[in-house]
């Protein structure tokens, strides 16, 4: 199938500009990414479910559960994170699990007891890094 010029120019800008910042970010930015990416994943599976668009819904919860899984607790550090860090992995693992149900059962009510969770923890994580900035340590 043909794809215009322009088009494919966009789509390489898009992919360049998420590049650009991924390479220029801070570890915290980099979190702040991940919990921004989950939200549009947990919403988009949200809007999907209401529609009854079950195909899309299973492609947004299956990013949800890899953000959660691959991104936010592979990232988590036990040493260094202690009690702050288990409490985030049980959390997470949690989350993975209702997504999980959610898929299987086509169940709005479990996507959205995990946007739930997962709201005050993203806001959170972006209060900091608004105070650490103001503070003048660049975000990390």
């Amino acid at each position: 199938m043909y794809t215009p010029v322009s088009s494919r120019a966009a789509n390489a800008y898009r992919q360049v500009g998420v590049q650009s910042g991924i390479d220029g970010a801070t570890p915290h930015q980099l979190v702040q990414m991940l919990f921004d990416g989950l939200q549009q994943s947990l919403h988009a599976a949200r809007g999907a479910l209401q529609r009854g668009e079950t195909e899309n819904k299973g492609v947004h919860i299956g990013k949800a559960v890899r953000i959660l899984e691959e991104g936010l607790k592979g990232g988590l550090n036990p040493v260094q994170g202690g009690e702050l860090a288990a409490n985030l992995g049980t959390l997470y693992d949690y989350c993975i699990a209702r997504l999980t149900l959610a898929n299987l059962r086509s169940d709005l009510a479990l996507v959205e007891e995990v946007v739930a969770l997962i709201e005050p923890v993203a806001q959170g994580w972006k209060e900091m890094g608004q105070a650490q900035v103001a503070a003048g340590g660049g975000g990390y």
